[in-house]
């Protein structure tokens, strides 16, 4: 057996796996697979009277998912969950064999921290790839592909928008001083007539009148004067003397002034129950 390093191959992770008839077929973005590593012609089941058919791959990123596995299964076996079988540029009378299949497993490219980077056939049991792993036989030939780190794709820088005074600044620039300009002045207000003024003012009074109910009462509108009996006694001058005859009164002379012994009351209660009893 042979020992080969491939290890400066392209380290783009690998996209997408097809089967094609030949490079009419074979989708513009795909790499198809013509040769074995040890010098045969990839070509799967190419005999007598049959034109053959040979795997490729793409590495284009524009689809967003990558391939993070590949495996070979027998047509009996059923397939693993999250994987797929790979399609087919076929011509319209080209058939893949079904005994044994290709399924990958696709993912998009910032799930996943691994994927197959590369994809490689050699003629059975002849040649060993440094780095690579086996996946098994397929119709005469081995399949092998080859893992790495892969990385999302690199963050795009926003475009952020600059003012104009920002863009003015300048660290090399050596141009005179502009001179300061207030900047965030109001509005001016615009210009009314007068007559149009007044009546805005006139609204404006009314409207703060009526939002507060609790400013109108029951006297608004009524002409206010002083009872005559009063005018004369503010007009004196000795009124003031009048309020030192004012006697403060204690509690206990407010009680003995106005109590009240119910006595009526009692009076009215016993007739009316001297009389219910007369009567029954």
């Amino acid at each position: 057996m042979s020992l080969r390093d491939l290890s400066g191959s392209d380290s783009r992770p690998v996209t997408a796996v097809a089967w094609a008839s030949n490079n009419s077929t074979c989708p513009g973005t795909f790499n198809m697979i013509s040769s074995t590593e040890d010098g045969a012609t990839a070509s799967f089941n190419r005999g007598f009277g049959r034109s053959g058919y040979f795997l490729c791959y793409s590495k284009d990123l524009s689809g967003s998912m990558v391939v993070s596995d590949i495996q070979v299964i027998s047509d009996r076996t059923v397939i693993p969950h999250g994987y797929c079988f790979i399609p087919e540029f076929m011509e319209p009378k080209g058939s893949v064999l079904k005994k044994k299949r290709v399924c990958a497993r696709m993912v998009p490219v910032g799930s996943v921290t691994t994927g197959v980077l590369e994809v490689r056939l050699t003629t059975k049991s002849k040649v060993m790839l440094q780095q690579y792993t086996c996946l098994g036989e397929l119709h005469g030939f081995v399949l092998w592909c080859k893992k790495g780190p892969i990385s999302g794709p690199a963050p795009q820088a926003k475009p952020r928008s600059v003012s104009l005074d920002l863009r003015k600044l300048s660290l090399e620039g050596t141009a005179p001083p502009q001179p300061l300009r207030p900047c965030n002045l109001p509005p001016a207000p615009p210009r009314i007539s007068c007559r149009r003024n007044k009546l805005e003012e006139k609204t404006i009074g009314e409207n703060d009148s009526s939002s507060n109910i609790y400013g109108i009462t029951a006297i608004d509108g009524v002409p206010f004067a002083l009872h005559p009996k009063f005018e004369a006694q503010t007009n004196n001058k000795g009124s003031a003397n009048s309020f030192s005859n004012i006697r403060i009164k204690s509690i206990q002379d407010i009680e003995n002034e106005y109590n009240y012994t119910f006595s009526v009351e009692e009076q009215a209660a016993q007739r009316i129950t001297a009389s219910a009893m007369a009567s029954s």
